[in-house]
């Protein structure tokens, strides 16, 4: 494994179709990661997000494969973490399998260990959220906000 990459893999008791609206609608987006944000959902479009606090996430949608595949770039434009909009690629596939959906998030190009740590636990988090919602449960108040 590579010292700049995070890998987070999760087991989702929904379908792939259910799972990949979680990426590519507002409202569902927000209801597993994020406060607030504008979304471009389209190749080349922009999304700006308030994660938590004072944390905001920047980039772009490079690649939307509906219902296997999303890659976006991701960067700070606020908050603590050093990470230019923009800087790593994030890459989600979903692979169907008999409980539901096999997710796979790859996040590429982070600067330091120290960023691959926060991040890592920062994804496993919200995929965990993700998962809860995708399967029609509710994932509660965010504990990181």
């Amino acid at each position: 494994m590579s010292t700049d990459t995070v890998t987070v893999e999760r087991l989702i008791a929904a379908r792939p179709e259910t799972v990949f609206s979680f990426f590519t609608d507002r409202e569902k987006w927000l209801s597993w990661m994020g406060e607030d944000g504008e979304f471009g959902f389209e190749p080349g479009g922009s999304y700006r997000s308030r994660i938590t606090g004072e944390n905001v996430a920047e980039g772009r949608f490079v690649e939307i494969d509906p219902p296997t595949r999303l890659v976006f770039t991701w960067g700070w434009a606020e908050g603590g973490m050093p990470i230019p909009p923009g800087s790593t690629t994030v890459e989600i596939t979903l692979e169907p399998v008999a409980e539901g959906t096999f997710l796979r998030l790859v996040h590429r190009n982070l600067p330091s260990p120290e960023a691959c740590a926060a991040h890592e636990e920062g994804w496993k988090h919200y995929v965990e959220r993700l998962a809860t919602v995708a399967s029609g449960r509710d994932p509660g108040l965010d504990d990181r906000m």
